[in-house]
């Protein structure tokens, strides 16, 4: 019998399978293109969309976590990337209005693409794993409790897009490591 850990790496595994690299690719296009870039998620998308704004700014890239005091204004040119696994929350969907309003291109990362969110998006990128919209009944699809299997999924997602970026914007390894934080 497969232990709890082999289970889930398999979910992981299998929510990849479907993933659609060129998609992937139509979202890194958009933030090669970003001047500045502001990320926004709700609860624990939020640790792993963080995560991304951290690596995007290793890489040298203008980039904000909403609600953080130094977070700029959006406007044309800049880039609003949301998560919202379920498809819609009430912040993500008035900051996605904001945002619209501003000029600034979004950028929805989900795993409900049919939400009211997706509505206020330029691009939808999909990322099919179960989340609290599905974790329920016959719908629910994962050993991982509640949206888990989306968030982990992030993860993954987020540091396969920042390794193609790298490559993309030709950013060494160096670049990365001598744009990190010394006052550790």
């Amino acid at each position: 019998m497969p232990s709890l850990y082999e289970i889930a790496l398999d979910e992981l595994k299998k929510v990849f399978f479907k993933v659609d690299d060129k998609e992937v690719d139509k979202a890194l296009n958009m933030i090669a293109k970003a001047r500045k870039i502001v990320v926004f998620g709700g609860g624990r998308e939020k640790l792993q969309i963080m995560g991304f704004a951290m690596r995007l700014f290793h890489m040298g890239l203008q980039a904000s976590v909403e609600g953080d005091m130094t977070t700029p204004a959006v406007k044309k040119g800049d880039l609003f990337i949301v998560t919202c696994g379920p498809g819609e929350i009430s912040t993500a969907l008035a900051l996605m209005e904001v945002a619209k309003k501003a000029g600034a291109t979004i950028l929805f990362i989900t795993a409900q693409p049919r939400g009211r969110a997706a509505k206020f998006a330029n691009f939808v990128l999909t990322v099919p794993a179960q989340t609290m919209a599905d974790d329920r009944g016959t719908r629910k699809t994962s050993v991982l409790p509640m949206g888990s299997l989306y968030e982990g999924s992030l993860f993954i997602l987020f540091e396969v897009m920042i390794l193609k970026l790298r490559e993309k914007l030709k950013i060494s390894p160096q670049t990365m490591r001598s744009n990190h934080t010394n006052l550790e």
